[in-house]
């Protein structure tokens, strides 16, 4: 297991909007190994930050979105917990971390240090700040959560027929966030901005061979929109799954639609050496 900075956590009332002052809502900071993308592998400390302007219905990082925790870190505590660790490379994860300012500040400092940072985004927000590698996620059609996806169903213990009950945050808010991921999951501007910015690489969360068009169409305006080329290279397919179980479910299929497609594939490392543990 990966050695954890474990943090006494809180639940924030809020955490989808920008944070103020030089801090941040740190949801986890430990040290692992990089498991997706052209890094897999490589030794890393990871700050991830709490709150997101999207939900994802398979979310891997529950607690940053759904039911956002965190304990408030002032950013001397960060550099001093990542300083302690004998790793070159940060990866700033989240959630979404270019939510908040402070962000900016922490990129800022790993920089003066002489970190390589990596910051795995969604692509709705860019911001100007030292990235060595922008690790863009954008979210597909098959992200939205729907009152048949939401990662807080749950059969009720009274429940007379057994069957699945509905009481998800889509639900609960008569589907607020079924119309907001929807509407804010792909921003085209803040896309073009970000490959145009930052080294980069675009990391498509694939179920299986429907997300394929969808995959080809963003591409197509994106190359459209940005003033840099986008490689096939540059665009990763990573299966769906946030365990070993659902992985081996979706591995074998993203991976022929790689070469079918000539993409690259990106395995989720973490997954596989520590299943759904958390700090991993």
């Amino acid at each position: 297991m990966p050695v954890s900075n474990a943090v006494d956590r809180e639940t924030p009332a809020d955490t989808d909007g920008e944070s103020a002052g030089e801090g941040l809502p740190i949801n986890e900071l430990f040290y692992s190994l990089q498991g997706e993308g052209i890094l897999a592998g490589v030794p890393s400390v990871f700050v991830r930050t709490s709150g997101c302007n999207l939900r994802c219905w398979f979310c891997d990082s529950y607690h940053t979105s759904w039911e956002p925790t965190h304990a408030w870190m002032e950013l001397d505590a960060i550099l001093d917990e990542i300083e302690s660790h004998d790793a070159d490379h940060v990866v700033l994860t989240g959630g979404e971390p270019l939510l908040h300012d402070a962000s900016v500040s922490l990129l800022e400092a790993l920089d003066e240090r002489g970190y390589h940072t990596t910051v795995e985004t969604n692509g709705t927000i860019h911001r100007d700040a030292p990235i060595d590698l922008a690790s863009i996620s954008p979210k597909l059609a098959s992200s939205t959560p729907t009152p048949e996806r939401d990662p807080r169903n749950e059969m009720p213990a009274d429940s007379q027929n057994g069957e699945r009950q509905s009481r998800g945050a889509a639900n609960q808010d008569d589907g607020e966030w079924e119309d907001r991921h929807e509407a804010n999951r792909i921003d085209m501007a803040a896309l073009a901005a970000l490959v145009e910015a930052f080294e980069f690489q675009l990391k498509f969360v694939v179920t299986d061979a429907d997300d394929m068009p969808e995959i080809l169409d963003l591409l197509a305006d994106l190359r459209e929109a940005a003033d840099v080329p986008i490689r096939d290279d540059d665009v990763l397919l990573m299966p769906e799954g946030a365990t070993r179980d659902r992985l081996a479910e979706t591995r074998t299929r993203v991976a022929d639609l790689a070469m079918e497609y000539g993409f690259r594939y990106t395995p989720r490392l973490h997954v596989d050496l520590w299943n759904d543990a958390p700090e991993t």
